[in-house]
C-alpha cells in the first residue's frame, strides 16, 4: 500500500449495491480497485470494512488503511449517480477526518467496471438515455463495427469523428445499421464556385451565318469555358486542350470551330468519343440540331472481327465515332477526305490501360493523316485538333505533350454534397431504395425532379438493384439494345423514371441529368475506381439549368471485395478517392502495347512510323517493337505482311493473333475462337 499511497492523484467513490467502489488513479490509469463499506458510530459514519481488489480477488485490509489512503490523494471525487443520501454520509465520513471531496458527473459503466470515467456536458457521449465516457462510447461502437466486418483504420477514425461530434451513440449504430441521418453521413461539401469570366456574345462571334443564327436562337451568350476557348484562338484554328467540370459546355467549344469550318468548307468535322453509346448520342444529337446544314454520319467499331461500315459515309460533312471506329477507317485505307477539326472528347482516356495506347496511336495516325493530305492535296489547310477533359491531373504538361493551348476553367456550376455510409451488399440496394425515392419526392427551385444515377460494377446488379427500386427505374448498359437505350435516356429526360441503373464502364457515356449519383459499388468490373474515374462519374450530379445542388452517396461496405486480385477493400478505397489527388494523364508501353501501335503505324505511314512513335503521349521503344514484329512475322522491313494486316485491322494484340492462328491450325470452329476471345476478355 506504502507504493500505492505515494502514486494517487485522485480518489473516485461511487455508490454500488452496499457498498461504494474505490477507485485510485495516477496520470489517469488505475494503481488501485476496492470496496468500501460505512459503519454508523457516535461520531457519525466511519469506515467499516475495507478490501482491495486485484487479480478478481478480495483482500481485506483495515479500516485506517482506507483513510490513509484519502489523505494520500491529491483529490478526492464523488460520484453524481451516488444518491443524495448515501453522497451526504460520504462527505460526513470524510469531513471527520477533515478530508473535502468535489461530487462529479461520472460515466456509470466506467464506475460499475472500477474505472474513474469523469464527463461533462462537451464531451459526454448518449447511449441509451444515458450519457457515457467517450473511451466507454468507443469500446461500444469497436463492438457494433465487429458485426459488421472488418473496417480499416480510416473508416473507424471516420466513424470515431462523427461519434464525438454528434455526441450520441445510437445515431452511430442507425448509420451503421442502414440510417441516413443527413448530418451524418455527409463527408463534405464541393462548394459551387464560378470564375469572373466576361461572356462572348454570340452575336459577335465570327462565324458562318447559318450557325451564327442557329446558335443564336438557342442562346445569346457563351458560358465561360466557351467564352475563355474562343478568346484563346479556338476560331482562328489553334489547337485546344480544355479542361473543365462536367455540364460547363465544353461539348460546344468543338461544336463551334468544327461546325462553322465544315459549313465554311474547311474540312468536315470528327467528333470521337470512347463508347458506343456515347457516339449514338452525339449523333442524335448533331443530327437534331445540323442535320438540315449538313451530312452527319457515324463510326462506331460494332465488332472487332466483322466490319459492315453501320451507317458510316466517310463522305459526311460531321462524323461521329469511337475511337476504334475512325481508328480502324485509318488502318483499313478508307479516304476520309480533308478532316478540318477532330475532336477528342475524354482525351484523359489516354491514361487507361489497353484503350489509352489505342488513343495516343490514333492521334498520332491522325495527324500524319492530315499531313500526309496537306502534302498530297492543294488548297486544303490541315486539321484543327480539340481535345476535352473534365479531369486531368497534369494538365500543363498534357498539353505541351499534344501541342495544344490549355484552356482550364475550375467552375463547378452547382455544389455537390458527398455522403458516406456503410452497408452489405445485401443493404445497398434497400438504402438506395430510399435514397432514389426522397430524391424523387422532392423538386429544384427550377421545378425539377430529384432523378439518381446509380453506378454499380456489373451488368446483373443493374437489373438486380432496378428490380428492387419502388419508383420507376430501368437498367442501363452495354449489354441492351440501341432501341431499349434510347428509350430509357428518352424516359428519363421526361422524368418518367426516378433513377438509372448504370455500370461504372459508362460513366462517361450519355449524358443523363440527374441530381443525385449512388455509388453501389466503388469498382469497374474486378478494378477499384481511380481518383479520376470516380470525380468523373460523381461530377454527374447536378446540373445548373436543373438543380440548386448534387448529391453524392457512396454506400460502402466494410471489407468488401470484388475479386481475389483486390488488395484493399471498399471502405480504404473510399476514403482514398474522397481525399485522393487527381491521378496524372500519361500512356505506357508495356511490349505488347508497343507492338501494336507500331504496327498499325507501320500499315498507316510505312517507314514513316517511327516519326509517328515519336510524336506519341507515351515512350515507345521503336527499335525494340519493330525487331519483335519482324520475328512474329507481322512486318517485311516497313511494309506489313498479310498476317499482320489482319492483326492491326481487328486490333489483335500479339498473343490473340497467335492465339487464333493455333486454334486455326487445329481446326477449332471460328465461333468457338470467337468465344474464346470474348472469355479471354472477360478475364481481364
Amino acid at each position: 500500500m506504502s507504493q500505492q499511497l505515494a502514486e494517487v492523484e485522485t480518489l473516485f467513490l461511487h455508490e454500488a449495491r452496499s457498498d461504494y467502489t474505490v477507485v485510485a488513479n495516477r496520470d489517469g490509469k488505475r494503481v488501485l480497485r476496492g470496496r468500501l463499506e460505512l459503519k454508523e458510530t457516535s461520531a457519525g459514519p466511519r469506515p467499516g470494512k475495507f478490501r482491495v481488489i486485484r487479480d478478481g480477488e478480495d483482500h481485506p485490509r483495515q479500516p485506517d488503511e482506507f483513510v490513509d489512503l484519502a489523505r494520500a490523494a491529491g483529490r478526492i471525487r464523488i460520484s453524481e449517480q451516488t444518491s443524495p443520501e448515501n453522497r451526504a454520509r460520504l462527505k460526513e465520513m470524510l469531513d471527520g477526518y477533515q478530508l473535502e471531496a468535489t461530487a462529479v458527473r461520472t460515466c456509470r459503466r466506467c464506475a460499475s467496471d472500477g474505472r474513474y470515467g469523469p464527463i461533462t456536458s462537451e464531451d459526454a457521449i448518449e447511449h441509451n438515455d444515458e450519457l457515457i465516457c467517450r473511451d466507454c462510447a468507443r469500446r461500444e461502437l469497436e463492438r457494433e463495427l465487429s458485426y459488421k466486418g472488418e473496417f480499416t483504420g480510416a473508416a473507424e477514425e471516420r466513424l470515431e469523428e462523427l461519434l464525438y461530434e454528434s455526441g450520441d451513440l445510437d445515431r452511430i449504430v442507425s448509420l451503421l445499421q442502414g440510417g441516413l441521418d443527413p448530418d451524418l453521413t455527409k463527408y463534405d461539401e464541393v462548394s459551387a464556385n464560378v470564375d469572373d469570366v466576361s461572356p462572348v456574345r454570340t452575336e459577335d462571334l465570327d462565324l458562318h451565318p447559318d450557325l451564327s443564327s442557329h446558335l443564336q436562337g438557342r442562346f445569346e451568350e457563351l458560358l465561360p469555358v466557351q467564352s475563355l476557348s474562343v478568346r484563346n484562338g479556338l476560331l482562328d484554328g489553334d489547337d485546344q486542350l480544355v479542361v473543365s467540370a462536367t455540364a460547363t459546355g465544353k461539348t460546344l467549344v468543338g461544336e463551334l470551330t468544327g461546325i462553322d469550318r465544315a459549313l465554311k468548307g474547311d474540312g468536315k468535322l470528327l467528333f470521337l468519343v470512347p463508347l458506343v453509346a456515347l457516339a449514338n448520342q452525339k449523333h442524335e444529337d448533331f443530327e437534331d440540331r445540323y442535320g438540315d446544314l449538313l451530312d452527319v454520319s457515324i463510326r462506331v467499331g460494332s465488332s472487332r472481327v466483322n466490319d459492315d461500315g453501320n451507317r458510316f459515309d466517310p463522305g459526311a460533312d460531321v462524323i461521329v465515332g469511337t475511337y476504334e471506329g475512325i481508328d480502324h477507317a485509318l488502318r483499313t485505307g478508307k479516304d476520309l477526305g480533308d478532316v478540318g477539326t477532330v475532336v477528342i472528347d475524354e482525351v484523359h482516356t489516354l491514361k487507361e490501360g489497353e484503350r489509352g495506347h489505342r488513343l495516343d496511336g490514333l492521334i498520332s495516325r491522325l495527324k500524319y493523316y492530315s499531313e500526309n493530305r496537306m502534302e498530297t492535296h492543294s488548297g486544303y489547310d490541315g486539321t484543327q485538333f480539340v481535345y476535352l477533359s473534365a479531369t486531368v491531373g497534369n494538365p500543363e504538361w498534357l498539353a505541351e505533350k499534344l501541342r495544344a493551348t490549355l484552356i482550364e476553367y475550375e467552375e463547378r456550376p452547382v455544389p455537390i454534397e458527398r455522403h458516406v455510409t456503410f452497408a452489405d451488399s445485401r443493404e445497398k440496394a434497400q438504402i438506395a431504395d430510399k435514397l432514389v425515392k426522397r430524391e424523387f419526392d422532392t423538386k429544384s427551385s427550377k421545378g425539377y425532379r430529384g432523378q439518381t444515377i446509380i453506378f454499380t460494377n456489373s451488368r446483373r446488379r443493374c437489373h438486380e438493384i432496378s428490380r428492387k427500386l419502388r419508383y420507376d427505374s430501368a437498367p442501363y448498359h452495354a449489354g441492351l439494345d440501341y432501341g431499349r437505350r434510347k428509350k430509357v435516356e428518352r424516359m428519363f429526360g421526361n422524368q418518367d423514371l426516378s433513377a438509372v441503373v448504370t455500370t461504372a464502364a459508362l460513366a462517361a457515356g450519355v449524358d443523363f441529368p440527374a441530381s443525385q449519383v449512388i455509388f453501389d459499388s466503388l469498382a469497374m468490373g474486378i478494378e477499384w475506381l481511380s481518383v479520376q474515374e470516380f470525380s468523373q462519374m460523381l461530377g454527374r450530379a447536378g446540373r445548373p439549368d436543373y438543380h440548386d445542388r448534387g448529391r453524392v452517396y457512396l454506400l460502402v461496405e466494410p471489407d468488401g471485395v470484388y475479386h481475389g486480385s483486390m488488395d484493399r477493400t471498399e471502405d480504404e478505397v473510399a476514403f482514398t478517392l474522397l481525399k485522393g489527388e487527381m491521378e496524372d494523364v500519361a500512356t505506357h508501353y508495356d511490349e505488347t502495347a508497343a507492338a501494336e501501335e507500331t504496327l498499325a503505324n507501320v500499315v498507316v505511314a510505312g517507314k514513316k512510323a517511327k516519326r509517328l512513335n515519336d510524336r506519341m503521349i507515351g515512350e515507345v521503344p521503336t527499335k525494340h517493337a519493330l525487331g519483335k514484329l519482324l520475328e512474329w512475322n507481322f512486318i517485311d522491313g516497313f511494309e506489313p505482311t498479310p498476317l499482320g494486316r489482319g492483326v492491326t485491322r481487328h486490333f489483335l494484340a500479339p498473343d490473340e493473333a497467335f492465339f487464333i492462328l493455333d486454334s486455326v491450325r487445329k481446326g477449332t470452329d471460328p465461333y468457338d475462337i470467337v468465344a474464346d476471345l470474348e472469355l479471354r476478355d472477360d478475364e481481364e
